[in-house]
C-alpha cells in the first residue's frame, strides 16, 4: 500500500487510465452520441495512447505531468483534450520538481488541476460535466487524508465520490456544451466527461492501493 506517490506510481496511473479509456471508448462513444458530440471515446483513447507512449521515463513529477498536458491539448480535439491538459498542466505545476507527494501535496496539486478545469470551462457542480465527478472526488479526498487516512485510503475515497458524482449526473439538465443545446432532453444520460474522470479516480486509486 503506498505512502506516496511517486513518479513512478504517477505514471502507473496514467497507464492504468489509458487501458481503462480504451477499454471503454465504445462506452464513452456511446454516452456521448446521446448529448454531445460521438467523439468523447475516440479523443481521449487517442490523447491517452498518445500520452503513454511520450511519456518516457522522466526524474520529476512537474517534468510528467508538463508532457502529459501538451500532448493532450496537442492530440484531443473537442472539449477534452483543452480540460484534461489543463488540469494535467496545472498538477505538475502546482506539484513541482519533486520526485514524491505525501497526502496533503498530492491534494494540493490535484485540487489546482480542478482549478484549471473551472477556470477553462466555467462550469460548477450541477452543470453536468466532469466537475460533477471531480468535485465531490477532492471533497473525499482531503475528509479521508483528514480522519487520519493514508494517500491509498484517500484515492480510494476519491474514486468511489467520483462514481457516486458520475451517476448524479444522469438526472441532471446539462447546463454547459453542446448537451445544454438539447435541453431538458439531455436528462436521463451519464455525463460522458464525469465518466471518464470517474474513470481517472479509480485508475489512481488502483495505482496507489
Amino acid at each position: 500500500m503506498a505512502t506516496t506517490a511517486t513518479v513512478a506510481l504517477l505514471t502507473d496511473w496514467l497507464e492504468r487510465f489509458r487501458a481503462a479509456v480504451v477499454e471503454n471508448q465504445s462506452y464513452l462513444t456511446e454516452l456521448d452520441s446521446a448529448i454531445g458530440d460521438a467523439d468523447h471515446g475516440s479523443n481521449m483513447a487517442r490523447g491517452m495512447t498518445a500520452v503513454v507512449e511520450k511519456a518516457g521515463e522522466p526524474a520529476t513529477v512537474d517534468a510528467l505531468f508538463r508532457t502529459v498536458g501538451m500532448t493532450l491539448v496537442s492530440t484531443v480535439g473537442g472539449a477534452s483534450g483543452p480540460l484534461y491538459g489543463t488540469f494535467f498542466l496545472r498538477f505538475g505545476t502546482t506539484a513541482g520538481a519533486v520526485e514524491t507527494l505525501d497526502g496533503p501535496a498530492l491534494s494540493a496539486a490535484l485540487h489546482a488541476g480542478l482549478a484549471g478545469v473551472l477556470q477553462r470551462g466555467n462550469a460548477e457542480v450541477g452543470d453536468k460535466t466532469m466537475v460533477d465527478a471531480l468535485t465531490p472526488a477532492l471533497a473525499a479526498f482531503d475528509a479521508s487524508l483528514e480522519s487520519g487516512g493514508d494517500v491509498a485510503d484517500a484515492t480510494r475515497a476519491a474514486a468511489d465520490a467520483a462514481a457516486k458524482g458520475r451517476d448524479a449526473t444522469e438526472p441532471l439538465v446539462a447546463r454547459k456544451g453542446r448537451a445544454s443545446y438539447l435541453g431538458d432532453r439531455s436528462a436521463g444520460h451519464l455525463d460522458p466527461g464525469a465518466t471518464s474522470t470517474a474513470l481517472l479516480f479509480e485508475a489512481l486509486a488502483a495505482a496507489l492501493a
